[in-house]
């Protein structure tokens, strides 16, 4: 597993890169925002450790980049410890928040948890000529990767969750993007559109994400 820790102090990454490396982890470090974004962009990043109080780009301003893109687990490091910052943190993606000064042994245990319930909730799934993997958010079809945006993502994602099942446009909206995110019934309509042009052989005769007329989407392979 590859993990990401960004912080200014050298010498909270020196301990965290120490223990991790001793519990079988590869740690690549950074010690300002500009340096982390382009990190997460070159490598293979499993898991991010991310201080809030940066030189040059937020911690929240970083999470909110990479959830843009990948919803590799995010547990925010910071001195902060007004309940609000919290409530913020875990607002635009984070994982978990963890105050510092803090246990290496809590900061691996916390890793472990967030690790477990992601293995538990997301696997890969291999269905027709499509292996998804929900976890790295990586899809391909035989074999030749096929990218997604972060909405497409989202969408596939409840779709396969609900194999076989009809889902109306209202309980997309609401399974991929949530109760309060405001879309209109047309928008799900282009990202299904779009989502077809990449994962059918046919998209207006689509194998993978049936149209059944009047109620909604379902996802599907035929035998």
């Amino acid at each position: 597993m590859n993990v990401l820790a960004v912080d200014d102090e050298i010498k909270i990454l020196e301990v965290i890169s120490a223990f991790l490396n001793h519990k079988g982890m590869q740690v690549l470090t950074a010690q300002n925002g500009t340096e982390a974004l382009k990190l997460f962009e070159t490598q293979q990043i499993d898991f991010v450790l991310l201080d809030l109080m940066l030189p040059d780009i937020s911690g929240e301003e970083i999470c909110r980049r990479i959830r843009k893109k990948s919803d590799v687990p995010v547990i925010m490091l910071t001195a902060k410890s007004q309940e609000t910052d919290m409530l913020n943190g875990l607002g635009i993606g984070a994982d978990d928040y963890i105050r510092k000064p803090f246990s290496l042994k809590e900061l691996y245990m916390r890793m472990q948890t967030i690790l477990r319930r992601i293995e538990k909730t997301y696997h890969i799934r291999k269905v027709g000529e499509l292996s998804i993997d929900f976890q790295k958010c990586r899809l391909c079809k035989n074999d030749s990767e096929i990218l997604l945006t972060a909405s497409e993502w989202k969408l596939l994602s409840v779709l396969v969750e609900n194999a076989g099942i009809v889902l109306s446009r209202e309980q997309l909206i609401s399974g991929a993007f949530g109760m309060d995110f405001e879309a209109y019934d047309r928008a799900v309509d282009t990202h299904i559109k779009n989502l077809r042009k990449k994962i059918e052989a046919d998209s207006r005769n689509p194998v993978y994400i049936r149209t059944v007329h009047g109620l909604g989407y379902k996802f599907e392979v035929k035998s």
